[in-house]
């Protein structure tokens, strides 16, 4: 069993297998800046750097709306970083 030591209580872990080993990441927090249901797709903008990021209806987790708080992670997109596995806090 591994066991992750969390500092903070309000940090935010996800995990992934690699070669037999449980890695944790941190993952990024931020408000939802826009969202349109209908054409399912808007930005998040991400707390520690303000930077704003695109999501798509297919990165969800939890139904999002505009000023939502919630968890994400990135992933390299045709035009940048996306949020994908977005959670709501």
């Amino acid at each position: 069993m591994i066991v992750k030591e969390v500092k903070e209580p309000h940090e935010y872990l996800t995990s992934h297998e690699m070669n037999n080993k449980l890695i944790f990441f941190k993952m990024k927090t931020g408000k939802v800046k826009f969202f349109n249901e209908t054409k399912g797709f808007g930005f998040i903008k991400e707390d520690e750097s303000e930077k704003e990021y695109f999501v798509h209806a297919s990165g969800l987790i939890d139904k999002i709306k505009e000023d939502d708080d919630v968890t994400f992670e990135l992933v390299e997109g045709r035009k940048g970083l996306n949020a994908v596995d977005v959670k709501l806090v």
